[in-house]
């Protein structure tokens, strides 16, 4: 059994040596490697990284600053290893927990592990109460049920992590994002540490950000595989509503003799007639972009845990 560290690092210059040590003390009797992914940082962090003499600790360069997803999936396609960890590189993450929640994963055949901050030491009013807002609007609308989904501590089993879609910044659902995989999750609490040094690099400007995300986050959770079933439903309601008034107006026009140029009504319902078409248009449009997205890749819209045949089981 083989664990592989990730750590993403953005200007963390003064954190990545402890955190080195910490991941070290605290997997002593594991085969592990440690990958850190250096996001374009323009302090000392990779110098530091580099004066390190630790035998399995690898260091990947990014030409510029390309964000957390793009970092956690170079992160997840280098790791060797048969459980992938991933961390934050603040040293508000505890390696200490590490052995925990691995041994949890295991005992409990689960795919993923999720960190709960227990006793979470932020701000309250810039961190803690936007992070409450954004959990329980992601809860509610995603049906992954977590109470933190912020903890960037998370132990995967390998072929969770290396299937997932880590695009834009997704990094935020990744609970999500291994739940459309398929992956079975649960949470345990965790330590959580004070930022000592450095700045934290987020802020109140992600909230919009979220929100757009988690639009994309329900969309591929509901139709990703029938995406005509958003469109062509939405379209088909609009096109009808602007069919009956159009009805409605050419019976004022022949029947009742009523002047209908330039009244609201009859823009509306022009308006709704065309959105209907172009929405089923899209919508199938979509779909046919889905089937290829599959079939070009030779994909399938399933996945399988594992295949039992007599009393020999063989995960897939």
């Amino acid at each position: 059994m083989k664990l592989s560290v990730v750590v993403c690092v953005y200007n963390e210059e003064l954190n990545v040596i402890p955190l080195v040590q910490q991941i070290s003390d605290a997997l002593v009797d594991y085969d592990y490697e440690i990958i850190y992914v250096d996001d374009g940082s323009t302090d000392d962090t990779v110098k530091n990284l580099k004066s390190i003499p630790h035998p399995t600790l690898k260091i990947i360069e990014f030409r510029k600053n390309y964000g957390q997803s793009s970092a956690l999936l170079a992160g997840i396609d280098y790791a060797t290893g048969d459980y992938i960890i991933t961390m934050d590189g603040d040293l508000q993450n505890d390696p200490s927990d590490i052995p925990n929640m691995l041994d949890t994963l295991i005992a409990g055949d689960w795919d993923l592990v999720v960190g709960r901050r227990h006793k979470r030491k932020d701000g309250m009013l810039l961190r803690k109460i936007p992070s409450l807002i954004a959990n329980y609007i992601i809860r509610q609308t995603s049906g992954v049920h977590l109470k933190d989904y912020g903890c960037a501590l998370k132990v995967f089993r390998a072929e969770i992590a290396k299937d997932m879609g880590l695009y834009g910044e997704l990094h935020r659902f990744i609970s999500v994002l291994a739940a459309l995989e398929g992956a079975r999750i649960t949470q345990v609490d965790v330590k959580h540490h004070a930022r000592r040094f450095g700045t934290s690099k987020y802020g109140l400007g992600r909230t919009l950000k979220v929100i757009s995300d988690l639009l994309l986050m329900l969309f591929l959770k509901k139709y990703m595989q029938k995406p005509m079933h958003l469109f062509g439903n939405w379209g088909v309601l609009i096109f009808f509503a602007g069919l009956a008034i159009n009805l409605y107006l050419l019976f004022l026009k022949v029947v009742m003799g009523n002047d209908i140029w330039g009244k609201p009504l009859m823009i509306l319902g022009m308006m709704l007639v065309v959105a209907g078409i172009q929405l089923v248009t899209i919508g199938i449009v979509v779909e046919i972009q889905m089937r290829t997205y599959y079939e070009s890749q030779d994909k399938r819209p399933y996945k399988v845990r594992r295949v039992t045949t007599g009393q020999t089981e063989e995960k897939v």
